[in-house]
């Protein structure tokens, strides 16, 4: 795509065009977009192909189609969350989130707002306001969430970049679902001031269909060099290569030591999947990789989890009159009561005793590994309008994400990339875990995984190369 821009081929209005139309054709099989604003799309396109028609791009993204999702501001539209509870003329954002400023400092395109569960709270694809979006892959399964309808527009080729945000796994679980590529970054690499229900266990993260793509993002969200937060407080995190984390899919992997994990704390996986994910590690040795059989147990970790969750949807829930509650669907009425239950003292616990015991026992994994590979999600996706596979009287429930929320409890970077098909034709997802700090080796590992693996894509959504995440090329990356 920027090879096109540069050479005159097509413009950012061609692209922008192209993907609002097909934003618009998918919108009822789909229901990917909440908010569009096609004036203010096309304007940035024209500014943009000015920009390149005198060989002056703006940055990396200059000219590229970027969706956010609807728990981030951007400055002039509105942040319903989801929700019913927030009120339409109090939704507007008067700034632009720290994450969206810096894609539009690279001079990217601002196509939309895409779909979120309530206020993040769960990781399906249906909320009270906007409905359920629907998983390309089959129209009758869930896309996974909350970043849903950055999953789904991903894989339909709505557009090449989706901004989401993830506090237990909303990124890579859609990501998972959807058979596209999720980075969940680790804890400081991307600036992320804004409240959230997860609190500090939140990171924003690019969705796409390519590796590549979703690593350029990834570029111009932990830039350090533009725009920063208000207060001017430094950031710790990963900045190899002068921020270009991209550079590093093409980087050798020999010599590299990779733990396998089958499960966490003997949670049950699809063995479909299991055989999927080893496939996919096993890819490696050919590259030089030793791969090992790897164990973790982190013992009360649901509980940890939702004892932080809980306890900031509580605190969330204290920013709206008591009767606009009342419109909240039951999961956040049922987190919001366990979460005025907690005490001081059990907060204390969950956020430091427990993740301080999780960070030591996979303190320790690293040190005799460089990366940890397990599967992203125990099975493919489940039916619409289903909280989590199997019986649904069980409450508010992560126990079926046993492979997500542990590393927001610590941290920690990942990735899901998609590694094959169940016996149904659903994606399966690998995810790839690197130490604090470690995006380059998590970047550099799914760099060398995914040239050996074919790229998924919906039959019923082959789009044409406009609107397909194939554009920014870097040698040997899919």
């Amino acid at each position: 795509m920027l090879d096109g821009f540069k050479s005159g081929n097509f413009s950012p209005v061609d692209v922008a065009k192209a993907c609002l139309a097909r934003i618009n054709e998918t919108a009822s099989a789909l229901n990917a977009f909440c908010y569009l604003d096609e004036a203010r799309t096309m304007n940035e396109a024209e500014a943009s192909a000015s920009r390149w028609a005198v060989g002056l791009p703006k940055g990396i993204l200059d000219g590229v189609p970027v969706s956010i999702k609807d728990l981030i501001d951007v400055e002039g539209w509105p942040t319903m969350c989801g929700t019913k509870v927030i009120e339409p003329q109090k939704a507007i954002a008067k700034t632009n989130a720290i994450t969206v400023e810096r894609l539009i400092s690279q001079g990217a395109v601002l196509l939309g707002k895409t779909t979120t569960t309530e206020f993040g709270h769960k990781g399906v694809s249906d909320c009270p306001l906007t409905g359920a979006t629907h998983n390309p892959w089959n129209g009758a399964m869930t896309t996974g969430g909350s970043s849903c309808g950055a999953g789904a527009a991903a894989a339909a080729g709505l557009g090449p970049l989706h901004l989401g945000n993830d506090g237990g796994g909303s990124v890579r679980i859609p990501a998972s679902f959807c058979g596209v590529v999720g980075i969940k970054p680790g804890a400081g690499t991307i600036t992320h001031p804004l409240p959230s229900i997860t609190g500090p266990l939140v990171a924003a993260g690019p969705l796409a269909r390519s590796l590549a793509d979703a690593a350029l993002m990834l570029d111009a969200l932990a830039d350090r060099t533009g725009p920063s937060v208000v207060d001017g407080s430094a950031n710790i995190g990963a900045q190899p290569f002068g921020g270009r984390l991209s550079l590093a899919l093409a980087l050798p992997v020999k010599g590299m030591r990779v733990g396998l994990l089958a499960t966490i704390s003997d949670a049950p996986v699809d063995p479909i999947t299991a055989a999927a994910v080893r496939h996919g590690a096993r890819l490696l040795s050919a590259d030089g990789v030793t791969i090992k059989d790897a164990a973790l147990d982190l013992p009360d970790a649901e509980a940890a989890y939702i004892t932080i969750l809980s306890a900031g949807t509580a605190m969330m829930a204290d920013d709206y009159p008591a009767e606009r509650l009342d419109l909240m669907e039951w999961g956040l009425k049922e987190l919001i009561r366990v979460g005025r239950t907690i005490t001081g003292q059990a907060y204390a616990r969950a956020y430091h005793r427990v993740r301080g015991d999780f960070m030591a026992r996979l303190r320790a994994l690293f040190a005799q590994h460089d990366v940890l590979i397990l599967p992203t999600m125990p099975q493919a996706a489940f039916p619409l309008f289903h909280d989590y596979p199997g019986p649904q009287d069980r409450g508010w429930r992560a126990d079926w994400t046993p492979f997500t929320f542990p590393f927001n409890l610590c941290g920690l970077p990942a990735c899901s990339i998609p590694c094959g098909l169940d016996e149904s034709g659903l994606p399966i997802g690998l995810q790839i875990v690197a130490p604090w700090g470690g995006e380059e080796k998590l970047m550099t590992v799914a760099g060398a995984i995914t040239r050996r693996l074919p790229r998924l894509v919906p039959p019923d959504f082959v789009t044409p190369d406009l609107c397909n995440a194939t554009g920014f090329t870097h040698k040997g990356a899919r």
